[in-house]
C-alpha cells in the first residue's frame, strides 16, 4: 500500500517521531513522509508513533491508497528525495 503520513507534535517529540518515521517511510518534508509500505510494517508505525505521542495534544495522520499511481503528485520547487527507506 501507498502511505503518506505527516505529523504534529510537540517540538520535544518532534525528534523521536523524525526518526521513527524515517525508519519506515522517505522523508520528503518537515513532519512529511511517503512512500509504499505492507499493512504490517505500518501497523508498526502506528503503535510505536503511539508510544511517543500525547494524545490530547500531537497528532498523526494517514492517507493511505492502493497505489502511488492513483495519486497526482505535483512538486513546485525542490522536492527532497530520501534513500532511507529501511522497508
Amino acid at each position: 500500500m501507498y502511505v503518506i503520513a505527516v505529523y504534529d507534535v510537540n517540538e520535544k517529540r518532534v525528534g523521536k517521531m523524525l526518526k521513527l518515521c524515517r525508519r519506515y517511510l522517505n522523508w520528503i518534508q518537515n513532519s512529511v513522509f511517503e512512500g509504499e509500505i505492507t499493512p504490517v510494517k505500518l501497523q508498526e508505525l502506528v503503535v510505536e508513533a503511539q508510544k511517543i505521542m500525547k494524545k490530547d495534544e500531537d497528532s498523526f495522520i494517514l492517507f493511505k491508497s492502493r497505489d502511488a499511481r492513483w495519486l497526482d503528485k505535483e512538486v513546485i520547487g525542490l522536492e527532497r528525495m530520501s534513500t532511507d527507506n529501511f522497508l
